[in-house]
C-alpha cells in the first residue's frame, strides 16, 4: 500500500483552520470541500488517460482526454459526502457511488447499512473519499467491498489518518497484489482509548453536519 502525506502550504492552512474547535460547520463544510480539491489533485496522478488529437486555432496538437470506463468516486456516509463536492469538481465526468457504513462504537467495528453501486466495477478506477483514517476498519471494509465487485485500483483520500490505521490497512491488503493509495493531509500522532485521532479535528460527520 502506498501512503501519500501532502505537503503543501495551503493544505496545511486549510487543516489548521479545520482543527480549530471555534470553527462554525458552514465554515467548516466549505474548508473541506476547498481541502478535498487540493488532495485530489496529488491523489488523481495516475488516472487514467487516452491519447487524441485536436485540432487547435494554429495547427493540430496531441493530448489526453480522461479514458473509459471513467473513474468511480465513492463517499463513505455520512461523513464522506462532505468530500465529494471536492472530489467531483476536479473529476467533473467521475461517476458516484455511495456506500454507507457506520463504526460500531463498542466495538470499533465497520457495518455496512446502506449501498448504491455497480454490480460489477471491472476495470474501474475507484476513489473512496472518507475524512478520518482512525482505526481502519471502516476504510479497510470499503475498500474490500470494492474490490469483491472487481474494481482494480482504489485510491482513498483521508483529511487526516492515524498510524495504528495505516497499520490495520497495511495488514489487511498485505499480499493481495492490488494498487491501494492512501492520500491525506496528514498523519497525526496516536488513536485515544476511543478510538479517535489525536490531535485530530474531532468527529467530522457533527462537525460537517451538526450532531444528529
Amino acid at each position: 500500500m502506498e501512503t501519500l502525506v501532502v505537503d503543501h502550504p495551503l493544505v496545511a492552512h486549510k487543516l489548521t483552520a479545520l482543527r480549530d474547535v471555534r470553527t462554525d460547520s458552514p465554515t467548516f463544510r466549505r474548508l473541506a470541500d476547498e481541502l478535498v480539491t487540493l488532495l485530489a489533485y496529488e491523489a488523481t496522478r495516475d488516472v487514467r488517460v487516452a491519447e487524441v488529437t485536436v485540432e487547435t486555432p494554429v495547427a493540430t496538437a496531441t493530448g489526453v482526454r480522461m479514458a473509459k470506463p471513467y473513474p468511480l468516486v465513492v463517499p463513505i456516509l455520512r461523513a464522506g459526502l462532505g468530500m465529494l463536492d471536492g472530489m467531483t469538481r476536479l473529476l467533473p465526468k467521475a461517476e458516484v457511488g455511495f456506500l454507507g457504513m457506520v463504526r460500531n462504537e463498542s466495538t470499533l467495528q465497520a457495518e455496512t447499512y446502506a449501498t448504491r453501486l455497480p454490480d460489477d466495477l471491472s476495470g474501474r478506477q475507484c476513489y473512496v473519499v472518507d475524512p478520518m483514517l482512525a482505526t481502519g476498519g471502516t476504510l479497510a471494509a470499503a475498500v474490500q467491498f470494492l474490490f469483491d465487485r472487481g474494481a482494480d485500483d482504489v485510491t482513498a483520500l483521508c483529511l487526516l489518518a492515524s498510524p495504528e490505521g495505516l497499520a490495520h490497512m497495511d495488514e489487511v491488503f498485505a499480499g493481495s497484489g492490488k494498487p491501494i493509495r492512501v492520500v491525506t493531509a496528514a498523519l497525526d500522532e496516536r488513536l485515544n482509548e476511543n478510538g479517535y485521532i489525536v490531535p485530530g479535528l474531532g468527529d467530522a460527520g457533527d462537525r460537517l453536519y451538526g450532531v444528529v
